[in-house]
């Protein structure tokens, strides 16, 4: 009885674990379509962004090509407007001619047979003279039809013109809402990487705080040059290489730690002093760009990312103090170490 009633307790509980599975297989379904949903929805987004961009880059052509044609329709109506009045004038000369004339064949009428001759010379010149003003006529409506037309077009170009300059704000103020997206953005990431370089700061200082030769000067850290060269050397001491390994492991902590979208770049800036240089380099800029370039070297030997690192040399024209004595040389002569963006 015992058996019976442990089997009939088994055949109640299994028909609950396949409907469990059944559920936690739907969930997982539905989690994996909302995440494609996300993903689509932001490559649509930023496709849509290009091409607004690409967009108002042809409508600003097409203003232009507008108001290019809008002047040139302008000009031609300036144009026939003037030859219209011209010949409105030569017009109003051929009717007043007309008037003389027929004021003149009424007086010679008036004269009798003996001058009928006159009149018929008047009367042909008259014909002629009509014949002239009809000409006129014929050209003066044929310029105001000219002129109609060209109005019309006028008024469709405006109308294409405002059309194009509405759609122009409309695209202008969603590249300003970009713009500040952007910025917004910008900003964010430059106060995360104020905030890996503080603590990066914070980690050298607790690394190399033994040393007295080795300073924060505003946002850089600083190593006088005796610390790691030789005076007027570009090889790195024994000393030195024990400093640049402690550099190294917090530079690689540091690369773990900051996020890949943040471009940031370690710049280590080589200084000389006003000294005059005996050695094999030809000036203090080649011997301030080398001792950057030997402590980049060096740093991705330990395995630090080349990209992250940038070698700058200054020579002598970026002095911390700007006295000749030895010890402002002695600060001068320095490598500085400084977080930035790229």
């Amino acid at each position: 009885m015992a058996q019976a009633l442990s089997r009939r307790r088994r055949h109640d509980d299994a028909p609950y674990w396949p409907g469990f599975v059944d559920a936690m297989a739907q969930l997982l379904l539905v989690i994996t379509f909302l995440l494609s949903v996300f993903i689509v929805a932001q490559f649509l987004l930023a496709r849509e962004i290009s091409g607004q961009d690409s967009a108002l880059g042809q409508l600003r052509s097409q203003i232009a090509e507008l108001t290019q044609l809008l002047a040139l329709e302008k000009s031609a109506k300036a144009e026939l407007e003037l030859n219209l009045a011209t010949l409105g004038d030569d017009l109003n000369a051929e009717k007043a001619k007309s008037t003389n004339l027929a004021l003149q064949l009424e007086g010679e009428a008036s004269k009798g047979e003996s001058t009928g001759s006159t009149i018929s010379g008047l009367r042909t010149a008259l014909d002629q003279e009509k014949q002239l003003s009809a000409d006129a006529l014929a050209k003066v409506e044929l310029l105001n039809q000219q002129l109609a037309a060209l109005r019309r077009q006028i008024a469709a170009l405006s109308g294409l013109l405002s059309d194009a300059e509405s759609r122009s704000r409309t695209d202008q103020a969603q590249i300003i809402d970009l713009g500040k997206r952007l910025n917004s953005a910008l900003a964010q990431r430059v106060q995360e990487l104020t905030r890996y370089r503080s603590e990066f700061f914070g980690r050298l200082r607790k690394i190399l705080s033994q040393r007295s030769d080795i300073l924060v000067v505003g946002d850089r850290f600083v190593f006088q040059s005796e610390v790691l060269f030789p005076k007027g050397s570009a090889v790195i001491n024994p000393a030195g290489l024990v400093e640049m390994e402690k550099l190294a492991t917090a530079i690689k902590e540091l690369e773990a730690e900051i996020p890949p979208d943040i471009a940031w770049v370690l710049r280590v800036d080589g200084h000389t002093d006003t000294d005059p240089i005996q050695t094999t380099f030809k000036s203090n800029w080649e011997l301030s760009a080398a001792r950057a370039i030997a402590v980049v070297n060096y740093l991705i030997q330990q395995g630090v990312n080349p990209k992250h690192l940038v070698a700058a040399g200054f020579g002598e024209f970026q002095p911390l103090d700007p006295d000749d004595t030895e010890d402002a040389k002695m600060r001068n002569r320095r490598i500085e170490l400084k977080l930035t963006e790229r």
